[in-house]
């Protein structure tokens, strides 16, 4: 982990798809130990999303206590701030088997490293870490999502020679279909594990070694990377956030921790995003945007293909630039968006529409209470990323 950071606590967030539960299960979805990794779409139900706009998935989002420190009482992805231990050289032994591989299976970004974001592209290894950023930062967001939601994204040790084969077959990649969450037969272990590591994260690693594991970090992929603006919280706290998206099979069982997460909930994006409008939950602007921009795959197996392939091409490094008293967030693209990092506004520039008379060079939040945002969005997104579907949804997303 990187302690010399000044402004910003590092952590890691998965977006956590899954297939519906009350959806029949398709051929493979037969219950198994673990497996590695992460239908068509029916009716068009709603103008604003793309036409057979049925979702066959829904996604994982936790209720923060309100007594938590940060954004209490909001819906976030389960994910939290780095440990020591994520970055520990003992996972070299957990991963022997792939330590021929620099990036352990995870394949290369074609993103040239100079415009990595800085979460990414700092060498780990001048900072007393063995283990790659790429790698420690996935190893967070899992071990988190285990404690905050009891979801356990692991492969069992037998099938490691099958991964190493994938491994040498791919080029150094890893690459498979939607996967199932790890089913430990001992349900009460599982639960006495998660107790251990809620208390000391370092006992992640002691419990992939002694029920013979590994942390599924090929079934993340990359997605994104924000930060926390100015003005969030009044302590000042600031976070850099490394966004992982994962799609399984069908939902595992979840079990709240009634500490830090008060509810457990799964919805497709739309409703997420019509609950949020109709005020009876409350998202922040990344989870608002993210859940938009998925509104464009209704598909389960589209979007795990999407993932996969777009991983490859990197990301940007996102922090909101707060300006107009808090009622509008500039995002990077926009055309009056800072572009040196300071935070501070360009001056405005000339009104510019393109050929459809759309206002161009937008890229930015719009916002006129806690529960009423907007996305204006004329860029093109870079590394063959999405924009986000915009206007208001509605409840019904169902195939």
């Amino acid at each position: 982990m990187n302690t010399a950071l000044k402004h910003w606590k590092e952590a890691a967030t998965i977006i956590l798809a899954a297939g519906s539960r009350h959806k029949r299960a398709g051929p493979g979805s037969a219950p198994c130990r673990s497996s590695p990794g992460g239908g068509d779409p029916g009716p068009g139900l709603t103008r604003h999303l793309p036409p057979g706009s049925g979702f066959d998935y829904d996604v994982l989002m936790l209720k923060r206590s309100s007594k938590s420190g940060f954004m209490p009482n909001a819906y976030v992805f389960p994910g939290g701030v780095v440990h020591p231990a994520d970055f520990s050289g003992e996972w070299l032994e957990v991963f022997a088997a792939f330590r021929n591989d620099p990036d352990l299976g995870l394949g290369k970004v074609r993103q040239p490293a100079g415009t990595r974001p800085p979460i990414f592209a700092t060498d780990r290894l001048m900072l007393g870490s063995p283990l790659p950023g790429e790698v420690a930062f996935r190893i967070c967001a899992l071990r988190e999502t285990f404690e905050e939601s009891g979801v356990l994204l692991a492969v069992a040790k037998p099938e490691e020679r099958s991964l190493v084969e994938a491994m040498e077959k791919n080029r150094g990649t890893i690459s498979s279909p939607p996967g199932l969450a790890c089913q430990v037969e001992d349900r009460g272990a599982l639960v006495r594990w998660r107790a251990l590591v809620n208390q000391n994260p370092a006992n992640f690693i002691r419990m992939c070694k002694e029920l013979d594991l590994l942390p599924n970090i090929w079934a993340l992929h990359e997605w994104g990377n924000w930060l926390t603006p100015v003005g969030v919280d009044a302590k000042k706290r600031r976070y850099d956030t490394a966004f992982f998206l994962c799609c399984l099979r069908e939902a595992p069982h979840t079990l709240q921790d009634n500490q830090e997460i008060v509810h457990v909930k799964w919805a497709t994006p739309p409703e997420f995003l019509h609950s949020f409008e109709s005020r009876e939950l409350w998202i922040a602007p990344p989870q608002f945007y993210d859940l938009s921009r998925m509104c464009r795959h209704p598909s389960m197996s589209s979007l795990h293909r999407f993932a996969v392939q777009r991983a490859t091409e990197g990301c940007e490094h996102w922090l909101p630039v707060v300006i107009d008293s808090g009622r509008m967030s500039l995002l990077p693209g926009d055309r009056q968006y800072p572009e040196d990092g300071s935070e501070e506004l360009k001056e405005d520039t000339a009104y510019l529409q393109d050929s459809s008379g759309k206002e161009s060079g937008l890229h930015r939040f719009v916002i006129h209470d806690p529960y009423t945002m907007s996305v204006q969005a004329t860029i093109t997104p870079k590394y063959k990323h999405l924009l986000p579907v915009e206007g208001p949804v509605i409840r019904n997303s169902r195939l």
